[in-house]
């Protein structure tokens, strides 16, 4: 199990972003979060189990809600932390 922090840039805040993600992530089991960041991006971070569940994740990344505009997806790997289940942080 790794950790990975994600930001997405593009059209991604006030378009129900964060709600799509956090819906989608919990119908498919991932733990973790999604915020908005003051520079218009959003920041998720997630425990993801193997390299195709990163793909499924990055898949819902950007996809996004139907008024959004996923430009660009940035990815890393940070210090494992544990998570009970998706949520939106404010």
């Amino acid at each position: 199990m790794k950790t990975y922090r994600f930001l997405v840039s593009g059209k991604v805040q006030g378009v129900w972003y964060r709600k799509f993600v956090s819906e989608n992530a919990q119908k498919h089991n991932f733990k973790g979060f999604v915020r908005n960041l003051p520079d218009g991006r959003v920041e998720a971070v997630a425990n993801i189990e193997s390299p195709e569940r990163l793909e499924e994740f990055l898949e819902i990344l950007k996809e996004g809600s139907p008024l959004s505009i996923v430009e660009k997806i940035e990815y890393e790997e940070i210090p494992f932390e544990e998570f009970n289940n998706f949520e939106i942080r404010y």
